[in-house]
């Protein structure tokens, strides 16, 4: 049963990989607003609602790494040194994923081309925006619990906010240089001095709580 569970998984992480590699390429060809589920369907092979079951919406086709890095969050809270202060340890991981090139904080022709894809698009800026909230309050929720807190700690709510506007500053700034010099590590240097800046203002805010 192991073996065939195993299978089964394996097949349905296949058909997600394709589904999401047809999207990519018809997204970059045709821009995502003019591509159909029907047209993403025909490029993978595969039926109109496998698409569906896969990815309930267009948008997350285009975001397909958004789990990844929610789960890469967490995890560095949930698994941090408890030497380190849970702001310190996520200050640490940007420079992590960036020296391990990690796809989602990299410098390259594809993320000029993926950035690009959501400047033309209001759906997916939308999206954007609506993930960075989401995974700000993913980040409060973890640092509340690191802390012993309730959920709702607004000490963890304001750090996850400071946090994520950071981060996503560091981010457009970066691909900014990117854009202009098509320089990669001078692109991860400036988004690295940015996390690095945010970092120290958010210790300064949260003095006195647990997340320092």
């Amino acid at each position: 049963m192991t073996d065939l569970a195993d299978r089964r998984a394996r097949k349905r992480q296949e058909t997600r990989r394709a589904i999401s590699w047809a999207a990519t390429g018809l997204f970059a060809e045709k821009g995502f607003d003019n591509v159909t589920i029907d047209e993403i369907a025909a490029e993978a092979d595969v039926g109109r609602m496998t698409v569906f079951n896969h990815f309930p919406r267009k948008e997350d086709m285009f975001f397909d790494r958004d789990d990844e890095i929610r789960t890469t969050l967490a995890e560095a809270l949930r698994q941090r040194d408890p030497a380190e202060s849970p702001i310190e340890s996520l200050r640490l991981l940007a420079h992590r994923l960036i020296s391990e090139q990690r796809p989602y904080l990299q410098f390259s022709p594809e993320s000029r081309g993926f950035i690009a894809t959501i400047k033309a698009s209001e759906t997916l800026k939308a999206r954007a925006r609506a993930i960075r909230d989401e995974v700000a309050n993913g980040v409060a929720v973890e640092l509340a619990r690191s802390a012993g807190r309730e959920d709702s700690d607004a000490d963890a709510a304001l750090a996850a906010s400071l946090l994520l506007a950071t981060w996503s500053v560091a981010l457009i700034r970066a691909h900014e240089e990117y854009a202009q010099t098509l320089d990669a590590e001078q692109s991860a240097a400036i988004f690295l001095s940015l996390v690095d800046k945010g970092a120290v203002g958010q210790k300064a805010a949260l003095a006195g709580t647990p997340y320092v």
